[in-house]
């Protein structure tokens, strides 16, 4: 996918996730991230559109923490999500392909990380207020619809996978050295060999060779499994390399 293509996506994944907080209410609770309500997801969601659209508009080249969160609720919330939300869609689509910025994971350059990486931040948060909404996750339900494109939600799976788990930090290991393998049903090309042992992950694209575990489905609903917003579409093979995944998986 190209840079404005994830521009197009965040922007639109952005007022989609306005829309199903405002429905919510900022007292809804989130099932797909216990222990929060409505308002700590905007609260989150806003202040990492800020510091993300600071590095781009700052042209800053070292890493900053930010911000912190906004001590507001309700409408006033809302309208701030809302303004750090448009602020960071018209940097992105401002700024000049060669700007100079830090940038968290391999990228073909810093505008392309960040308009990807901030279009699946949105995505998958949006996925958040539709579930606090009380729309069922992987159902078209209006004009806010829980789903994705299978080019973008394999992108997102290739994301994870490729970028954030091949980092030091990932926890997702075995002491023994095992196979998983993740396989988008609907995608041509779309499947991902992720050696796993006492280091962090290794993941090629491409499905040569056995596994001891296979995740399969429609790219979309991958996507969102692996992000552990949804049970796997299906496994075949060893189930525990995929509760493993499950366990250990979240990106912090």
């Amino acid at each position: 996918m190209e840079t404005a293509e994830f521009i197009r996506v965040l922007d639109q994944e952005g007022r989609s996730l306005a829309v199903a907080a405002s429905e919510a209410g900022p007292d809804a609770t989130v099932p797909t991230c216990p222990g929060w309500q409505v308002r700590d997801l905007l609260r989150h969601t806003g202040t990492v559109h800020r510091w993300a659209a600071s590095f781009v508009a700052e042209g800053r080249t070292a890493p900053h923490a930010g911000g912190g969160l906004p001590d507001l609720d309700g409408d006033e919330l809302l309208d701030w999500f809302r303004t750090g939300h448009r602020r960071l869609v018209d940097t992105l689509a401002a700024a000049p392909a060669d700007v100079e910025c830090w940038h968290f994971l391999p990228a073909p350059s810093p505008l392309a990380f960040w308009a990807r990486r901030q279009a699946h931040e949105t995505a998958v948060h949006r996925v958040d207020a539709e579930a606090a909404r009380g729309t069922a996750v992987g159902r078209s339900v209006g004009e806010s619809a829980v789903t994705f494109s299978p080019a973008f939600a394999a992108d997102g799976i290739d994301e994870l996978l490729r970028a954030f788990h091949t980092r030091p930090r990932s926890k997702v290991r075995t002491e023994v050295p095992r196979v998983l393998r993740v396989r988008a049903t609907d995608t041509d090309d779309a499947v991902w060999t992720v050696r796993l042992s006492a280091r962090p992950p290794v993941t090629e694209r491409g499905g040569e060779g056995d596994a001891d575990c296979e995740v399969a489905g429609p790219a979309a609903q991958l996507y969102l499994s692996l992000w552990n917003r949804l049970p796997y579409p299906a496994v075949s093979g060893d189930a525990a390399l995929a509760e493993l995944w499950r366990e250990r998986s979240a990106v912090t």
